[in-house]
């Protein structure tokens, strides 16, 4: 499973391929300098847990880079809700 995150300062994405095969896509926009919006999550069926592993990509990229994230998405919403380890990434 390859996840590549792809970014052109006013939005950007974190996407999932298995050989050629789309497995997800988590889309943000930029909220500012420093957060971002996730305001989508797609999965395909036959990848169990491709969210989980996009947002979790998602997570990485702002605990690196200094930023917070809005979870507007349901599913990132959902998410953030029952996992408190990730919350300090979430924006106030």
């Amino acid at each position: 499973m390859e996840i590549k995150h792809s970014d052109d300062g006013a939005k950007g994405y974190f996407s999932a391929k298995e050989g050629d095969i789309k497995a997800g896509l988590m889309t943000y926009v930029w909220a500012g300098e420093d957060k971002f919006i996730i305001d989508h999550t797609e999965g395909n069926p036959d990848f169990k847990g491709i969210g989980k592993k996009l947002l979790d990509a998602a997570v990485a990229y702002a605990r690196e880079n200094n930023k917070t994230i809005i979870p507007l998405c349901p599913f990132a919403k959902k998410m953030f809700d029952r996992t408190p380890e990730i919350h300090d990434v979430l924006a106030a």
